[in-house]
């Protein structure tokens, strides 16, 4: 019988500096959030449009300190308390990652502590065992602003791919879209939002991908066909307005979610788990969860969606994902070292659009 297990966890791979304070039982069951930090950036990027990797890194330097002092604050507990350090090293902005990486290796060096490198789309993967404690295997929808995968989790560090974004992901969609509609940022709240007083089916956007077999997504030309009707309903050089907006939010909005339901049930009957997951900052959209848990139930599987709270960037799926691994035996020296790529499936094709760095996930 493994002892409770207590970590913090560290995450800087992109716009948040997050850290929490995660306990684990000694056994099965869910791990508690003791504690959790989120210190966002949103102000920085605004007036850009969107993140500057070169002004994330510094805000991670100047900030992550403090958010790992405010989660031991909140948790009530010090550094002597905890079984060890869990640290995002990628993928993501490589500036950020340093920024946490360094920070990380920095505390361990001081305390003595177990340092686990965790890839961020793991620690996403492996939620619903830190918030239900569901047994494997289980298919995940991975869905975030870089990423867009669906997994089948058969173990803390086995994690297969059935299929994935060949150029933009989903959340990078909802970012773009919303900017060419100029709706304001991040994108994927301020999509939903003015979805919902819209008419979904006014615009005949396409479906990407249905007519091929397979669960691999695209939605460059999507974004390319919502940018074509904004221009068409431009009246003396100014851009849409009042519903105009609201529909064209709307419709992209049901192009994605239909989208992803039918890649979902194509996934499912590819690997028919008895939980089906979903996890990433866009699963934290309404209409999403809705048609992903209809599929499900046709399907015959459980779904799971994390709370809010836990779908964005946050330190405590880092902790829990380092928890996992060091229970399993799968820390690794090499795992510390920050990279802006790292596949889940090495053993996967990288799929198009990786770029010379190698596969985005």
């Amino acid at each position: 019988m493994d002892r409770p297990l207590t970590f913090l966890g560290l995450e800087t791979s992109c716009d948040d500096t997050a850290a929490a304070v995660v306990r684990a039982p000694p056994g099965p069951g869910p791990g508690a959030v003791l504690a959790t930090v989120v210190l966002g950036q949103g102000a920085l990027h605004a007036p850009f449009g969107g993140i500057v990797p070169e002004i994330a890194a510094r805000a991670h330097a100047e900030k992550a300190d403090l958010a790992v002092e405010a989660a031991l604050a909140r948790a009530g507990l010090g550094l002597a308390d905890l079984d060890g350090i869990a640290v995002t090293s990628g993928p993501g902005l490589i500036g950020g990652l340093l920024a946490g990486v360094m920070l990380a290796r920095g505390i361990a060096a001081a305390t003595a502590l177990p340092l686990v490198g965790v890839n961020h789309l793991a620690a996403h993967a492996l939620t619903p065992r830190l918030t239900d404690a569901i047994a494997f295997p289980y298919l995940m929808l991975l869905v975030s602003g870089g990423h867009a995968q669906f997994l089948a989790v058969e173990g803390p560090g086995a994690f297969r791919r059935l299929g994935g974004t060949i150029d933009d992901a989903p959340g990078e969609a909802f970012d773009k879209v919303a900017k060419l509609l100029g709706l304001g940022q991040p994108g994927g709240p301020a999509i939903e939002a003015r979805a919902a007083a819209g008419d979904g089916r006014r615009f005949a956007f396409p479906r990407p991908l249905l007519d091929r077999p397979g669960c691999d997504l695209s939605f460059s030309g999507l974004m390319t066909a919502v940018l074509r009707a904004r221009d068409a309903l431009a009246r003396g050089g100014e851009g849409p307005a009042g519903g105009d907006l609201a529909d064209l939010a709307a419709g992209f909005q049901a192009a994605v979610v239909e989208t992803l339901a039918e890649k979902s049930r194509r996934a499912l009957a590819r690997f028919p788990a008895p939980v089906f997951a979903v996890a990433g900052g866009v699963a934290a959209n309404r209409a999403l969860r809705a048609a992903l848990a209809a599929v499900a139930d046709a399907a015959g599987a459980r779904f799971l969606a994390p709370p809010q709270a836990l779908c964005t960037d946050n330190g405590a799926i880092v902790a829990w994902a380092g928890i996992e691994r060091q229970r399993a035996g799968l820390a690794r020296a090499e795992d510390l070292l920050a990279r802006p790529r790292w596949p889940l499936d090495g053993a996967a094709l990288p799929l198009l659009g990786g770029g010379r760095r190698g596969a985005k996930g």
